[in-house]
């Protein structure tokens, strides 16, 4: 790690370098020295950290090291700080003698350099510098960004289906009692979120529920917030009905969840709860409901399931067998039966069974000692892995009995990671357990944090394209598990870390000083307040974790690079004013929604190092001194009516800006300089990018969201935009004076995938070809709302070759008949129609939708019958139907036994969930 530690003050003064020039003139020489002398260091560490046998000596060379790599950064920070704040290199000229300014910046310099020549003597394999694995080349990146991945799935597993069975048959009991759970119990990562899941989608599970909602629950429960997410899950609620769910209190929200279930035959999944305070805290949300409603438990601790339901014996997971478990081991070390290894896999299988057999069984260290051995391709590597286990084995079995064999595993996957790759995972130990983490999110702060080199876009790749496959490297190698997958069905939307690797991701990050988890929860839980003194000894990355806590954070941290705050609500107080003390902070996000107007301090503009700002509140009205912030990278102010001065073109860096509310005015013109850089920008008024063809220069743009407020601007806009060749996310919005009549140069957006059209799409009677022509043949989501079409939008949409979610929302379609063809919307899985209020008949050929997962229809009030054609739809596994006149569902409903006129039209689909039904 420590060698990870000094690349990044390599990069960092690197990118000093470049960016800083102009702050570092007259001291230049002793920096390059100074970066020459760390990268001479790198080679010594290499080999230092690949050696789990290191002597106390060795281990304290490297520690001092990294520290010194991380004093260098100080120095330069801090130097260029001072020059910032007096006005730039020109007013410290003015303001004091060159010589002497310079003199004592480049002493510290030098300084630092000759305690690391020093160290250098110490280290026996200082001078033995070669050019052998270092950074990736770009070519090699390049091919990488090529490949296709095979991604730890659920699918990825063996010997389930006995056990399968078991599950499957204590929830398909009838059993007339209250709280009926059902429980998997076993060790961590022998796989019972993998069985729960796969009984939770079974086919037999979907026919014999109303309804169905999952929570993580993990060490720290957090009531409120599993009610709260259960809620949302059962509602799947509107925008205007989420905000007023976010506001109830615990107790509000568990007589929701009562009152929802009470009426009907549910399966709620807690997954992985830890103690019987949990569920008694839980337990009052749930009715007895329906005959047949169960709960479903994964836990470690058998105690647990027996406290909740005494007479349902809990099913515990044996261990893999030898053969199962190098069945698994083969589908993460030979993903897809890679050709590559057919000749080489029968000389290898003595050396990986011995391994294999390390692992004890279970299945979380097999997958990851195979996603570490996928990355060797030779027996001598093979070999060297089977050494460090054994070293490995030794050390932590005399640690921990249990889990002694799998966490050598575990942390040797962790120590063969290449150094670009080991901050990176060290990183996702920030996060709570259990968290679902944005995958957007987690490349920006890698890139604000520095782990990704600015060097990559010299040579043509973006900064975000290399920090995605990362990412895909640490999945690839089982450190990280895909949480949701994006519109495309294969990206990554949303990761996660087992809470296994998370110990030990926490454990190699306090090891290293890396970060300092605040756990509130955990510390004197008998007080309502807990204050949080930061100081300089501590990690240069706070996280503070949710918690029912007030946490008041206080004292001086001037070496304080990240501040992360998980807290969702007004429970951290934190001053802005007081930034002085955080003078170097890279990362922030900070939550305000006890004010209505959050007037943030002008003190901001201290943080001249700040990369990446997120502040969330319902309306925020941002200082001038914003403009002082010229590292600046990300931007964020989700949810959020923003005042901002006209001053963002000062912020020359800036790739990402995320305004929130589409209805934001107060945003200021965007120059030519600024738009180069950008890659995120929404949501705007189109105005601010119209004068001096600003738009232009959206030359790195993907993800766009604008609003127009005149019909002359939209068809210039869009055609210059056609030249913005990496456009894959649009959202445009037009406001209600506003209609579009020619949406023609959308059709050469070639690379655009997602769509997001609101407002009225003009209808020419005189044109032949339909209003829809536009639509570019690469769309994978469409949304139309407020389109007011009156030619059927599916003889056009049905066409679209790759078109996977489809969302008719709001009067996008005004006309009385739908017609699905047969053979149309091949690739569609994902389908809402929402509030098509003068749809009469929808008729579905047959052929049609072969694909199609799920089906979410609201208020369709004029509906008279559903389609014959869904019969047709094997695929489909959900149907969802709200605010649905009742003589139609009954329509499709077993009632006292008796099967509805047209229940034969969707009695194959597993799920079926009736809510809010109207009298006629």
């Amino acid at each position: 790690m420590e060698e990870a530690i000094v690349s990044l003050a390599i990069e960092r003064i690197s990118d000093l370098l470049i960016q800083e020039a102009v702050f570092l003139l007259g001291v230049r020489d002793e920096v390059e020295g100074l970066k020459a002398e760390l990268e001479r260091m790198k080679s010594s560490l290499k080999d230092a950290d690949k050696k789990p046998d290191q002597n106390e000596l060795t281990r304290t060379l490297v520690r001092q090291i990294s520290d010194l790599a991380y004093e260098a950064e100080d120095v330069i920070d801090s130097f260029i700080l001072q020059v910032a704040h007096r006005g730039g290199f020109h007013g410290i000229i003015e303001r004091f003698t060159k010589p002497f300014h310079l003199h004592k910046i480049g002493v510290k310099v030098k300084a630092i350099q000759t305690k690391l020549e020093g160290l250098s003597k110490a280290l026996p394999a200082y001078n033995q510098i070669s050019g052998g694995e270092g950074s990736s080349s770009i070519f090699e990146m390049q091919q990488r960004l090529r490949r296709t991945y095979t991604h730890v799935e659920e699918e990825d597993v063996v010997s389930l289906q006995g056990i399968t069975n078991e599950v499957l048959a204590q929830l398909m009991t009838e059993a007339d009692r209250p709280h009926v759970v059902v429980s998997i119990v076993g060790m961590g990562g022998i796989g019972k979120t993998t069985l729960a899941k796969k009984v939770y989608k079974h086919i037999d599970v979907r026919q014999s529920f109303d309804c169905f909602a999952w929570a993580f629950i993990s060490r720290q429960c957090m009531p409120r917030e599993v009610l709260h997410d259960l809620l949302i899950k059962l509602l799947t609620p509107s925008k205007e009905e989420r905000k007023l769910i976010d506001k109830l209190q615990e107790n509000e929200l568990m007589e929701k969840v009562y009152n929802l279930l009470k009426e009907k035959r549910f399966l709620v999944v807690f997954d992985d709860i830890w103690r019987n305070e949990h569920w008694n805290i839980l337990k009052p949300a749930f009715p007895r409901g329906k005959r047949g409603s169960k709960i479903l438990f994964t836990t470690r601790h058998k105690e647990v399931a027996l406290h909740a339901d005494p007479c349902n014996f809990p099913i515990e997971l044996p261990l893999l067998t030898d053969d199962e478990s190098w069945k698994l081991f083969r589908m993460k070390a030979f993903p897809g039966n890679r050709t590559e290894f057919h000749t080489c896999l029968e000389e290898l299988e003595m050396l990986g069974r011995k391994m294999v057999k390390k692992c004890g069984g279970l299945p979380l260290a097999i997958a990851t000692l195979g996603g570490l051995l996928a990355t060797k391709r030779s027996r001598a590597q093979w070999e060297m892995v089977h050494k460090n286990i054994n070293a490995h084995l030794n050390k932590f079995q005399q640690q921990d009995h249990h889990y002694g064999g799998v966490n050598g595993i575990l942390a040797l996957s962790y120590n063969e990671l290449p150094f670009h790759l080991k901050p990176c995972f060290l990183y996702l130990g920030h996060y709570p357990e259990d968290w679902e983490i944005s995958k957007k999110e987690l490349i920006q702060l890698w890139i604000a944090e520095g782990f990704i080199s600015p060097s990559w876009e010299s040579r043509g790749m973006l900064m975000e394209d290399v920090a995605e496959q990362y990412l895909e490297e640490l999945i690839d190698r089982c450190l990280v598990q895909v949480g949701k997958r994006d519109h495309t069905g294969t990206g990554v939307k949303t990761c996660r870390i087992h809470d296994l690797l998370k110990d030990l991701c926490v454990l190699k990050a306090q090891e290293e000083n890396f970060l300092e988890i605040i756990q509130p929860s955990l510390i004197d839980n008998d007080s309502t307040s807990l204050y949080v003194t930061l100081t300089a000894s501590m990690a240069r990355r706070v996280a503070i974790h949710p918690s029912k806590r007030y946490v008041s954070l206080k004292g001086k941290h001037p070496n304080l690079r990240t501040l992360l705050l998980f807290q969702n609500e007004e429970l951290i107080k934190f001053h802005i004013s007081k930034c002085n003390d955080f003078k170097f902070l890279r990362v922030l996000n900070l939550l305000r929604n006890d004010v209505s107007e959050w007037h943030v301090p002008s003190e901001i503009g201290n943080l001249h190092h700040l990369r990446y700002l997120k502040l969330e509140s319902s309306e925020i009205i941002l200082p001038r001194s914003i403009g002082k912030l010229k590292s600046l990278h990300t931007l964020y102010l989700p949810n959020a009516n923003v005042r901002i001065p006209n001053i963002l073109f000062k912020l020359r860096r800036l790739r990402h800006i995320v305004l929130g509310a589409v209805f934001t005015r107060h945003v200021p013109l965007l120059l030519r300089d600024t738009l180069r850089n950008i890659e995120t920008l929404k949501y705007i008024r189109v105005m601010t990018l119209i004068e001096n063809n600003a738009v232009l220069d959206l030359t790195n743009i993907r993800s766009l969201g604008i609003t127009f407020e005149r019909s002359k601007d939209v068809e210039p806009f869009l055609r210059a935009l056609i030249e913005s060749h990496r456009l894959s996310s649009l959202f445009i919005d037009f406001e209600d004076s506003t209609t579009c009549s020619n949406l023609e140069p959308l059709s050469q957006c070639n690379h655009l995938s997602k769509l997001y059209l609101s407002g009225e799409i003009q209808e020419d009677p005189h044109l032949s070809h339909h209003v829809l022509n536009f639509l570019p043949a690469n769309i994978v989501k469409l949304t139309l709302l407020f389109s007011k079409m009156n030619q059927d939008p599916m003889v056009v949409l049905g066409k679209l070759p790759n078109l996977r979610i489809l969302k008719l929302l709001s009067n996008s379609y005004e006309g009385s008949k739908m017609v699905c063809s047969a053979n149309d919307f091949l690739q569609l899985e994902f389908l809402d129609i929402w509030l098509l209020s003068e749809l009469e008949e929808w008729q579905i050929g047959e052929g049609a939708m072969p694909r199609l997962q799920s089906l979410n229809l609201l208020a369709l009030h004029n509906l008279r019958m559903f389609p014959e054609g869904l019969r047709y739809i094997t695929a489909l596994q959900e149907m969802k139907l709200k605010y649905f006149r009742r003589p139609l569902v009954e329509r499709i409903q077993v009632i006292d036994g008796r099967e509805g006129e047209d229940f034969s039209k969707v009695r194959h689909i597993p799920s079926i969930q009736i809510s809010d039904t109207l009298e006629d």
